[in-house]
């Protein structure tokens, strides 16, 4: 859009800064903001915290507290976000600093990442509005490029708008919250405000308050998350609706069944607003509605189920307990207070909780305690479970901190929760409550101490020995000593065949079948499945791991050697560690170290609704595969082929560092021999041509991370039949536009900060190409490869376009090897 046009259209639709010429004069409107002094508003308050305002919304009356956005920090002002805040306006229209006005703020768009001084903020020409940092990092964008975007406003309601030609809303801030409601906005199903840690360190804490299918939710974030509040509607669902809350004059309004037109199912009554309100997620977890009246007062706590505020996850912090509104350790001897001046901050164990001694586990028993949420009965055991077997199940499993049991009468018929990890508890009040409660808080002690739980030592019968005839008793004499020879023939048998693996250099933990059991709470978080075993979520002591469980024999039992063998020998930042094993009579099973953002395939499918991934963050994924892959090929006492290079076999942890996965189907080529002989096997669509030959080397692994290259640079899959005829396979797609020149239409549309590093996707989407040359002695080796990432290197020059087979009798009509999808992908945070 020509630069006058879109003046035209920034003031059409700013009629109050419009109306403000010294605050906005036309001469000096830009659309690059930079974070300093000269901004329009810059003001200072009496508690550290400034503001430097790009837009203001007056409020009708043209003074008093009013919405405006621009760039916000807390004292010491060190880093800044760019948000939307209430501020309070004088009758001139400018921003004041009353002692008591300080700015509020109800939305910000990089609490995660905040920026410095001289970051700026770009309302590009094509609509879309980008924030960098100093070094001109990307930061955040509303990703609006190419939909016709002509203006930016703040509405009255403190809604910060991007909209069309047609005036129609293209991105709002109401529909990404924080911790933060205001007037007139809604929660929709899925959505969620997250509490800050505190007022002035803005990084989200692990409360947050979500909506789901029958209302409002709260949780402390853990695995599983815990509830501390809920709403509870129940009945038929309207087809195609989705649950929402919207924040009324009045009311927190319910919209979940739908029954009347426009009428919520439930409302919680508020106070009606007289002035500016807003309702925030505190750190404590407690909603609070504030309001402007001669200052901001708080003028009710939303969720305050509980006078005495106890039923709160972080209220003593962890494992203290709240009685009255003070806190308390479970017990001298064995937690001790975090910070004895601050008992709210909780309790820490004086000695922690190792799976390594499990025979040191004992429970420490608490009367009339009971847990912050009065035990969640939908995360509970099922009904009617003993004190005895509730206390016991914790024993059983190591990732138990706790047996929480409620009951009524009797101890034998209650409730059971055994959380994972332990919050505040706080003293039950049966008058109140009407039940009883009582807490076992796991405890680790040396063996050699007294145990806390009574054990009775039950007497033997005496056995009874009736001897026969002579014969009889030669009889069954031989007959013990056959089965004797045969079992110990069976376990030498079964004890060399698992012996082997104790011989491997360097080999990791060996786990018992049993001791992994008890880590993944009996197997029951699995999260997916594929190759030849699925993947289940567990933890050792204080330390998240994920367990690949083989679920077949033979062929199974094959991979999982090769595995231990090849994974136990390597190390490197860019593998994904082994932690263990366990080779338990017909058991096995892999530990691998926890990454939280698990698989590369849900960053760049956008299946997940998840944020693009900037430009740098993509070729720091590409360049961490490409020395992973270096070191298996080139650095290696034998050359390892990994064979199934795919998007789902690459893990990230929570700083995107890419760790290469899932050795099962590696194949050890000694460095003597050129290629070896091996049946096909790997992933439709990403399969070298060589396969068909059965003859590889560890040039098939170059073809797959050129195939996965593209796919990380155009943000889609290689096989996609949700696109339009002819664009179904990448690859065919890349042969087409290379011959012609038109390599920019591939590159991610989803992301404006790819768009702005157009020059650099084209230099690796031609690295892409010289991957995946069909001669595998044309490909570079993955050394070369990182080299080309880094910039030492050029792509070749000489590369033939033609990446797909098509050699009659064994192509597809696509022309490439299967054009079946492939796995489904799962959504892991380990290896598969």
């Amino acid at each position: 859009m020509p630069p006058p046009l879109f003046f035209f259209f920034f003031f059409f639709f700013f009629p109050t800064l419009h109306s403000q010429p010294f605050d906005y004069p036309i001469a000096n409107l830009s659309t690059l903001w930079t974070n300093d002094p000269s901004l329009p508003h810059h003001v200072s308050y009496p508690d550290g915290s400034s503001i430097r305002a790009i837009l203001l919304r007056l409020n009708p009356s043209g003074f008093g507290p009013s919405f405006a956005a621009g760039f916000f920090c807390t004292s010491p002002c060190a880093s800044f976000f760019f948000a939307a805040f209430v501020v309070y306006a004088n009758s001139g229209g400018r921003i004041t600093n009353p002692t008591l006005a300080i700015p509020q703020v109800v939305w910000s768009a990089n609490r995660h990442r905040p920026v410095q001084e001289n970051a700026t903020l770009h309302f590009t020409p094509n609509g879309d509005l980008v924030l960098k940092d100093l070094d001109g990092g990307l930061v955040w964008s509303t990703n609006t490029s190419s939909r016709n975007v002509v203006s930016m406003s703040v509405s009255e309601s403190g809604n910060l708008v991007l909209v069309d030609r047609n005036n129609l809303a293209v991105w709002q801030s109401f529909e990404h919250p924080t911790d933060a409601l205001v007037l007139g906005q809604s929660l929709s199903q899925g959505m969620r405000l997250t509490a800050n840690t505190s007022s002035t360190n803005w990084t989200e804490s692990d409360l947050y308050l979500t909506v789901l299918s029958d209302g409002l939710h709260a949780f402390v974030d853990s695995s599983p998350p815990q509830l501390y509040f809920q709403t509870g509607i129940s009945g038929t669902k309207a087809e195609n609706r989705s649950t929402y809350v919207s924040f009324l004059n009045g009311s927190l309004a319910i919209f979940a069944l739908f029954l009347q037109p426009g009428e919520p199912d439930m409302v919680i009554s508020l106070p009606p607003a007289d002035s500016v309100q807003y309702m925030r997620l505190e750190s404590d977890g407690h909603l609070r509605l504030y309001e402007w009246r001669t200052d901001w007062k708080m003028v009710m706590d939303v969720l305050n189920v509980f006078p005495d505020n106890c039923a709160y996850p972080t209220v003593c912090g962890q494992y203290g307990i709240c009685s009255n509104g003070q806190c308390s350790c479970p017990s001298a001897e064995y937690f001790r207070p975090v910070n004895d001046r601050q008992a709210n901050l909780g309790c820490a164990a004086v000695t922690s909780i190792s799976c390594q001694s499990i025979q040191g586990h004992q429970l420490l028993a608490l009367d009339n305690v009971s847990y912050f949420n009065y035990i969640d009965l939908d995360a509970a055991l099922p009904q009617g479970i003993s004190e005895t077997s509730c206390k016991q199940a914790c024993l059983n499993n190591c990732s138990c901190k706790a047996a929480l049991f409620q009951y009524g009468g009797n101890v034998s018929h209650g409730s059971c929760f055994l959380p994972s990890q332990i919050f505040s508890l706080q003293t039950n009040r049966p008058e109140v409550t009407h039940y009883n409660s009582s807490a076992f808080i796991k405890v680790q002690v040396i063996p050699s101490t007294s145990s806390l739980r009574n054990s009775t030592t039950e007497k033997g019968a005496g056995v009874g020995v009736v001897v026969g005839s002579s014969l009889g008793a030669f009889l069954v004499l031989l007959s013990i000593v056959a089965l004797v020879l045969v079992f110990v023939r069976r376990r030498s048998r079964e004890a060399s065949e698992e012996d082997f693996l104790d011989q491997v250099p360097g080999m990791p933990t060996r786990f018992t079948f049993e001791e992994l059991r008890v880590a993944t709470w009996e197997f029951s978080t699995k999260l997916g499945e594929g190759g030849f075993g699925s993947v289940f979520e567990g933890k050792i002591g204080d330390d998240r791991i994920a367990v690949k469980r083989l679920d077949g024999i033979g062929q199974g039992k094959k991979e999982f050697l090769a595995e231990v063998e090849t994974i136990g020998s390597v190390h490197h930042f860019n593998l994904v560690r082994l932690i263990g094993f366990c080779a338990d009579r017909s058991h096995r099973l892999l530990v691998y170290e926890y990454m939280c953002n698990g698989s590369l395939d849900k960053w760049i499918y956008y299946r997940d609704e998840n944020v693009p991934l900037d430009w740098q963050t993509r070729h720091k994924i590409m360049t961490d595969i490409a020395k992973g892959l270096s070191y298996l090929h080139e650095e290696c006492r034998q050359r390892i082929a990994h064979l199934d290079i795919k998007p789902q076999n690459i893990l990230l942890d929570d700083k995107f560092t890419a760790k290469v996965s899932d050795f099962g189907l590696s194949k050890l080529i000694d460095r003597d021999q050129s290629h070896v002989m091996t049946r096909m096997r790997g992933t439709p669509g990403y399969l070298a041509p060589e396969w068909l030959t059965s003859i590889i080397t560890e040039k098939v692994d170059i073809y797959s991370f050129g195939v996965v290259v593209m796919e990380i640079v155009c943000g889609r899959k290689n096989l996609d039949h949700s696109q339009p005829e002819g664009g179904v396979h990448l690859i065919s797609l890349l042969q087409d536009k290379a011959k012609i020149g038109r390599l920019l239409d591939l590159v991610d549309h989803h992301s404006n900060d790819m768009q702005l590093h157009e020059n650099e996707a084209i230099r690796i989407i031609k690295l892409a190409m010289w991957c995946l040359q069909i001669d595998s002695s044309r490909r570079p080796s993955m050394s070369m490869v990182v080299k080309v990432l880094e910039g030492a290197m050029d792509v070749e020059t000489s590369i033939d376009y033609n990446f797909v087979i098509t050699t009659p009798g064994i192509t597809s009509k696509a022309g490439y090897l299967d054009d079946s999808p492939p796995p489904s992908a799962s959504l892991l945070s380990g290896p598969r």
